[in-house]
């Protein structure tokens, strides 16, 4: 039977994932998950270890066979297509103890493996970046820390020049100078480019500024997808006696309940056109990002 043609997809129409499903034996990881990643866009991916990320990215580029639905990209399937894997770069955790193909590599065996996937891979931006992190090209990955690690992972993704590119936890054992350098190399390259960037963090707080959209996954399922400023902007925190707090939040979408003292305090996330009444005795501040993602993964942190 012959082998159906594959077209170059048409990267402006986005990324599409399609009721991804995804088990190892009998437990299944993800569960149905539909999720549209468009064009020229930062998002943020963010859950608790375990609610499947990593995963996640593996199988929207086509690194990790699907157990059930489809990934498309500009409308053509990832899967065994070259021509759209070509566009997609997931740069992940290295951990070269544990990797028995990586082991022996070195830094400049690495690249060049990656180089090769990569049509329009960037050795000028390669060996800018080698040099600004201050890595040897013939050093060995093995013998690299952890923050050392996350710089060829970083050097991998922005040298890809893929136009949708992911990174896990691409911050992991930096310390705080080189995450801002990071951060603001990779706001540079994106205003630059346009490219779709992914990045899945647990410092989530100092990514917040750069996320455009946040996606929440737990529990296997995407619990939000949300503009990152509306979503930071319609979350307040309330506290105060518990009559005036229960009072104020009836009606509203409420999370994570806790005694402050003799007061209690909750998060609640007002929809479009909500208001808290003004007339309740209570204290309002804004929340964070991460307090935002631990309220609503907080186990029994469903809206009350």
């Amino acid at each position: 039977m012959a082998r159906e043609e594959r077209r170059t997809p048409d990267i402006r129409q986005g990324l599409t994932g399609r009721g991804i499903v995804k088990r190892y034996g009998k437990k299944e990881v993800l569960h149905g998950i539909d999720l549209a990643l468009e064009p020229g866009k930062i998002y943020g991916l963010i859950g608790r270890n375990g609610a499947g990320k990593t995963t996640l990215l593996s199988l929207l580029s086509a690194q990790n066979p699907l157990t059930a639905g489809e990934v498309l990209l500009g409308g053509e399937p990832v899967w065994e297509n070259i021509l759209a894997m070509s566009c997609i770069c997931f740069s992940r955790e290295l951990n070269p103890s544990g990797e028995a193909g990586t082991a022996a590599m070195k830094v400049g065996q690495y690249l060049d493996t990656a180089a090769a996937y990569f049509p329009h891979w960037d050795r000028e931006m390669e060996s800018r970046l080698l040099a600004h992190f201050q890595l040897e090209r013939r050093e060995k990955l093995a013998k690299l820390s952890k923050g050392m690690l996350s710089m060829v992972t970083i050097i991998t993704a922005m040298a890809s020049k893929a136009p949708y590119t992911f990174l896990d936890e691409p911050a992991a054992g930096l310390d705080v100078i080189a995450r801002e350098e990071f951060y603001r190399m990779l706001l540079e390259e994106y205003a630059a480019t346009g490219r779709t960037f992914v990045i899945s963090t647990h410092i989530i707080d100092e990514a917040a500024a750069v996320l455009e959209e946040t996606i929440i996954l737990k529990d296997g399922e995407i619990l939000v997808k949300e503009n990152t400023e509306e979503l930071v902007s319609s979350c307040v925190y309330i506290s105060g006696r518990e009559e005036e707090v229960r009072k104020a939040a009836q009606g509203l979408r409420v999370y994570h309940w806790e005694a402050v003292g003799r007061s209690v305090g909750c998060m609640v996330w007002l929809r479009e056109g909500e208001e808290l009444p003004s007339d309740c005795a209570i204290q309002v501040q804004p929340v964070s990002l991460q307090k935002i993602f631990a309220a609503l993964c907080q186990e029994g942190g469903e809206a009350q």
